[in-house]
């Protein structure tokens, strides 16, 4: 899904910032089957590691190299860790360029039929089941009163217990969208009722899936 201009500046590159090295270096030379993987140098960021070794990520700046940041899914900085590192390259002022590519959130809301003038992704939503079933039903509550919305994820595997919160909690009128493994083989994307939905209930196990309330 990514414009030739993006695979082209990829070639270029040796240096990365990546979630997972081995799904990184599995990405790139599906992109590319050329590309030497053993030429590159990788740097993991993601939820382990120490706060204060992302800052000497970006040493190869210095020598005028340039480094980019690739995401696991949807597109770096956006419910990812790889923000930690972009703020640190502002706060030191080196030039930092977003790359076209797809966005898991912004395709979800394209497909849903949702209000797209006015939106909010709430990233994941709390996992005790209480807490999310508050914040499903406040979320609700923000969509109908504010013709907004409502954007969130949730880890793949805690997907059918999430989904199972949604229809139990929000109106029967209630409009929910889910947008599951978008632009892989089993896409699947469907904008219903609360009340539809619970006619037939889809198994997102392990299904990258976007949720939207509006």
């Amino acid at each position: 899904m990514l414009p030739a201009d993006v695979a082209n500046i990829l070639a270029g590159t040796i240096f990365y910032i990546v979630e997972n090295i081995r799904t990184a270096r599995r990405f790139l030379k599906k992109i590319n089957s050329e590309t030497d993987i053993d030429k590159l140098t990788f740097f993991e960021l993601n939820k382990y590691t120490d706060k204060s070794e992302i800052a000497g990520f970006l040493a190869p700046i210095e020598q005028g190299m340039d480094i980019a940041v690739i995401s696991e899914a949807g597109s770096p900085g956006i419910a990812d860790p790889g923000a930690e590192v972009v703020k640190i390259a502002h706060q030191r002022g080196y030039k930092v360029v977003p790359l076209a590519g797809p966005s898991s959130i912004l395709m979800g809301l394209m497909a849903s039929g949702l209000n797209g003038q006015n939106f909010a992704f709430n990233g994941y939503l709390p996992v005790k089941r209480r807490e999310r079933v508050l914040a499903i039903k406040e979320l609700e509550k923000r969509a109908s009163k504010l013709n907004q919305t409502q954007i969130f994820i949730e880890t793949p595997y805690r997907n059918n217990a999430l989904l199972a919160d949604i229809i139990s909690s929000c109106s029967l009128p209630t409009l929910l969208c889910i947008a599951a493994d978008i632009t892989g083989e089993d896409e699947f994307i469907a904008t219903k009722t609360i009340g539809q939905w619970k006619k037939e209930i889809p198994d997102l196990h392990k299904k990258p899936t976007v949720f939207l309330i509006g």
